[in-house]
This record gives structure tokens, sequence and C-alpha cells, in this order.
């Protein structure tokens, strides 16, 4: 690396003592804007000798790092791409949940902005993360995830909740759209198989509420579903709420946003590698609060496959 270096002064931004910032000449980052983001959010970080490009770069080799400014959605609709570049990505939560961003240690534009400095002046904060991959033959497709795919309940509540205006999505649009989901619906007959590769045990056959499968903790705005969900172990997290009254059902849900639901006699949580889920009719699947197909479906794990730019050290609040 040339012995030139710039300087950027990222106090302001930081609120911490990061005034020499080294940004190695010809560095080459492409960017990604979703919804409700433009190249105005990208001014704290368009400093020194970086070369920016905006949208995917065509080749590994025509960047060095992308950035990608949105929410669970946006990144999930990108995934594919991701994938195949094998680019370090940095995240910047700009979405109505921000899950994603939130289980690799991102919780605003300034902890974004300090894991780029990082990044830039090769503190080594790049980590290797898996992702969740959805098979299904209804249509015949596989579609990674980042954070968490569900059928049943959630994946109702997920589906009223994009209805919602985007504003509201992400001040609590999850749990407005619950009540109505909730008392509107009802448990299903579902048979969820685990095991790897094509064989599989049968681990319930029953009525269910939800099943959820995670690569990360949390979901819905920080909910933790799967709060012992690792994004790195090759694991899937998988919660099972069997058919229970509505009253209870109703009373469950706040105890998931910190994690105590697993001591409830009709929630099932356990580690997989692999999960198949079929139903008598078809029902809706979704995944980072994106629709992605319907039941029957299989879920794996692709280990390593994203590589994300994080934090190298805890950040105060």
């Amino acid at each position: 690396m040339s012995s030139k270096t710039f300087f950027f002064d990222l106090t302001r931004y930081c609120g911490r003592s990061l005034r020499k910032i080294c940004y190695p000449p010809g560095m080459r980052a492409a960017v990604i804007f979703g919804l409700g983001s433009s190249e105005r959010d990208l001014g704290p970080f368009r400093t020194g000798a970086i070369i920016w490009q905006i949208g995917l770069p065509p080749a590994s080799d025509s960047a060095d790092a992308i950035l990608l400014f949105g929410g669970d959605g946006t990144i999930h609709r990108h995934l594919p791409e991701l994938v195949r570049l094998g680019l370090p990505v940095l995240v910047v939560p700009r979405g109505s949940g921000n899950d994603f961003a939130r289980a690799i240690g991102i919780r605003n534009t300034k902890t974004a902005l300090h894991a780029w400095s990082q990044f830039a002046s090769e503190q080594n904060n790049v980590r290797t993360i898996d992702l969740g991959l959805i098979t299904s033959n209804q249509p015949a497709s596989r579609r990674f995830f980042c954070t968490v795919g569900g059928i049943g309940l959630d994946a109702e509540v997920a589906r009223r909740a994009n209805n919602l205006p985007r504003w509201f999505r992400g001040h609590g649009g999850y749990a407005a759209a619950l009540p109505g989901a909730l008392f509107g619906f009802a448990p299903v007959p579902m048979k969820i198989s685990v095991g790897e590769g094509s064989t599989y045990t049968d681990r319930s056959d029953q009525a269910t509420i939800l099943a959820a499968f995670a690569n990360g903790p949390t979901y819905g705005g920080g909910m933790k579903i799967a709060p012992k969900a690792c994004m790195d172990d090759g694991l899937l997290d998988v919660c099972v709420v069997r058919g229970i009254d509505r009253l209870r059902l109703f009373c469950l849900f706040p105890t998931i946003y910190f994690g105590k639901h697993l001591a409830i006699s009709a929630v099932d949580y356990f580690q997989t590698p692999a999960l198949k889920i079929e139903t008598d009719c078809p029902l809706d699947v979704y995944a980072d609060g994106e629709f992605v197909c319907q039941t029957p479906m299989e879920v794996s794990v692709a280990s390593a496959a994203l590589r994300a730019i994080i934090p190298a050290r805890r950040e105060e609040s």
C-alpha cells in the first residue's frame, strides 16, 4: 500500500477520538441504496481517495467492498449477488426492522461509520457468517435469507406489517399488525422434520401456531425469537409454538421481546443443520420480512456465505 494517506476527522460522527483515520488511495467501494435512502446518506462515508460506484459491481475484482444502505428486506433482495461477489459488505441500517445489522453489532449510522473507518484502515474487522437457504418446489426456487424465516402466525403478521406505511413499520409496525393476525389465526397441522442432506427424522406433527427458523436472534424489529442463535455455527435455531388458546398466545408474545418464551411449555426450541416443513394446504413462507414461497419447503445452512464488515470492538451508545 502506498505511504501516502488521507485523513478525516470522524469525531463529529463517532463521538470518539478517531481524528486520524487512514484511507488508502485507490480504494474502490460500491454502494446500494434501499428504499428511502439516497446519495445524501453516503456523505459521511465519502472521504479521502475512495473511488465510489453506485450499484453492484459486475465482478469481485471491480470493487474492494460494498456499502448497503437499507434494512433486512434490501439485504434479502441482494443476497444472491452479494454471495456471488464474495466482497466485504457494510450494512448501514436504514430500514424498518434492521435485525441483521443489530445481530452483527451495527446499531446505527455512527456505528456503521466507525466500522467502515476500521475497515478502511485495515483493522481486519470482517466476519464471515452463515446464511439460511430455503428450497421449494412451488415454484422451484432457492432463496437465501440472513435473519429469520417463518410459517404460520408470524408470516401472517409480516404480511400485514408490509401493508403498513413505511414509517409506521419502523416504529412498532410488527406489534401493531399482531392483534389483527392473532385473533384471526387458527393453529394448522404442520409436519416438521429435522436432519441433514436427504435424511430427515420427524420432530413434530401436530397443530402449530408458528414455526420460525433463525440464522440470527431477532426479527420484527428486535423480537428475540431465537435468543441462542449464532450466525457462524452452521446451525438453524428453530422455535415452534404449538396450538394454544388465544389468551395464552397473546400473553406469550410480549415475552419474545426479552427471549423469555423458551420457558413456556407450549414452545419447542432446538437447533438443526436442516429442516423440512410440510402442511396439508400450502402456507406462505416469509423470511427477512419478505414473501419467499409456500410449503412444502426445506431449509438448510449456507455456511460462511457472506463477509460482513463489523465494529472491531464494542462501541458505547
